[in-house]
Formats: structure tokens, sequence, C-alpha cells
């Protein structure tokens, strides 16, 4: 299929990814207008013609909630506008943390996240390093959930670390699988963190599970946010006895106190990812940012061609 009817466009909360997938494509990153009223309210139109194309919009819809309501109100352009097909390229996925019932009388966020992005005329969904994988199963339309060791595997081997000194640490029980996964493909030790949450964005190591005296410990997880837990983990690696503390995560949301807590931290390295835009000030010295657009790239192309993007998916 020619990359003629493949069109990409970007919102407004990750511009600069939307242009680095457009690129690894070599294909023009499509020309859309979005402006804001007085009150608030969005504007949207798409300036090119996008009459039976396949239209993928990127878009991470992590804070402010304008994001959220900025890709439904593109989708839905898009179908007005008689796309072949819309498929909402979402690098960080808002609200998978509120993926079930957990208390009385709350809403089941990530659901409804699925459900406006479905209504609003999706048609695919592409997303990245899930918070909670069960999410996809919300969507009656494909879902392709993204993994992002391709690239952070390469970056982590450049550290020089020794596989046999070094340790991959869970920072809680919910990352345990994508640590393990990670522990296996490098070769070294694995480690876990039992911890108590005590309100949203408020944890406490209660025990760590592991052997880390001596050793280069590697904590993974798919986002820091306040930083609470990444540091939390980073910290007690240290009074453990452990040689020294890199953090590796996906999205780097890095919300309230993250940037003090980071700082103030042991931690050598921190490699994210850019799937969240990263400002300026936000960018620490001892940070390393690797982009994923190949990654998106590679399995847009591959749903543009009807070809499978399954092996995009092993874990």
């Amino acid at each position: 299929m020619s990359k003629d009817t493949l069109t990409i466009f970007t919102g407004r909360s990750n511009p600069h990814l939307g242009m680095k997938i457009a690129e690894n494509l070599n294909v023009p990153l499509g020309q859309l207008t979005i402006k804001d009223f007085a009150d608030g309210e969005v504007w949207i139109k798409f300036e090119d013609n996008i009459r039976n194309r396949d239209v993928f919009v990127v878009q991470s819809t992590n804070a402010p909630a304008r994001n959220i309501l900025e890709l439904v109100l593109i989708l839905d352009a898009a179908v007005r506008a008689s796309a072949k097909s819309v498929t909402a390229v979402i690098p960080y996925f808002g609200y998978a943390r509120q993926d079930r019932k957990d208390m009385p009388r709350v809403p089941i966020s990530a659901r409804v996240m699925v459900d406006m992005f479905t209504s609003a005329g999706a048609n695919r969904i592409v997303s990245m390093d899930l918070h909670s994988t069960q999410i996809q199963g919300f969507a009656a339309i494909p879902f392709d959930h993204l993994y992002s060791r391709m690239v952070l595997l390469s970056k982590i081997k450049a550290l020089g670390l020794d596989p046999k000194k070094s340790v991959v640490l869970s920072p809680d029980v919910g990352s345990a699988r994508m640590s393990q996964a990670y522990a296996k493909r490098l070769g070294m030790h694995f480690a876990l963190i039992d911890k108590r949450r005590y309100s949203p964005n408020t944890a406490e190591v209660m025990h760590l599970i592991g052997d880390l005296k001596g050793k280069d410990v590697l904590i993974i997880d798919d986002m820091i946010d306040t930083a609470g837990t990444t540091v939390n983990a980073a910290n007690a690696s240290m009074e453990n006895g452990a040689k020294s503390v890199t953090a590796v995560a996906t999205h780097a949301l890095l919300s309230g106190p993250a940037i003090e807590r980071l700082k103030q931290s042991p931690i050598s390295n921190l490699i994210v990812t850019d799937t969240v835009a990263i400002s300026q000030e936000k960018k620490l010295k001892n940070m390393k940012i690797v982009t994923v657009a190949e990654i998106f790239a590679e399995a847009i192309n591959r749903i543009h061609e009807g070809e499978s993007v399954s092996s995009l998916f092993e874990f």
C-alpha cells in the first residue's frame, strides 16, 4: 500500500514526538490548526484533505485534561472529514491507574477514556507500556500495546554494568512482571520491594526482598509521577548496601515535588523516554531521554500496510 494515503497529525501535548514519528516514516506531518477561545474552548480544523486516507493522530493524554478533550475533538473532526480510518496513537495513556472499582462510588476512569475515544470515531488505539494491560479489554476496537524495552534495553546495556554484579529492583509488586522481564533479558539478579500505599501519590517501603549489597541497582517502572516510589526505592537500595542506583521509566510525568526529590536522591542515572513532553526546567543533568518514535513509526507502517504488529508486542 502506498504511503500516499498515510497521514500523521499531532495534537499539542507532544508535537515533537509526532514530528519524529513522521520523519521516521518519511512522510510530511499533516497540517492541523488548534486554537483556544477566550473562554477556554478548543477549536480544531484539518488544513489537509484527508478524504479516504488512513489518519493517525499522535496525542499523549497526560495533564492538563485539555489534552484528552483535544484528542477527542481531533478524532471527531477526522471522521467528519471522511477519513478512511482513524487511529488514536496515545504514547502515554492517562487515567490508566484508575482501571478498576477499588472502593465504593468511584468511576473506572480508564474505561471512560476508551469509551470516549471509541465514540469519537477511533477505529484503533495504539499505546505504550500501559500501567495496567487489562485496559485493552475495555475496548471493542483493536488496541495495540507497544513496549519501550526495544530502545531502553540498548541504553541500559550502554551503561556497561556487570550483569553478575547488578540487580533489577521492582519498586512495587505492580511492576514486578516488567522488572523480571528486564532482569531476564539483561541476565541480572532480581529484587522486589513490598510497598504500602496510604493515599494517592503517598507510599512507604515496608520490606525489601533480595540481596543488593555491593551491587549496581536498576529500578524499573512504567512511570515516574511524583517520584515518591522511585526515590524511596533508591534510598532503600543505598541503605541495603547498593553500589549505585539507576532509575528507568517509560513515562516521565514528573509532577509536583518530583524534580526536587530526584535532585536530592542517590540516583546516578535517570533514563526515560519521550512519550510525555519534558519541559526544559524539568530536564536534569543525570537524565537521558530516549525517543520511542521509531517503535511507533514501525507500528503505524505495519498497520497501514495491513501487516502483523505482533512482534512489537512481545515482552
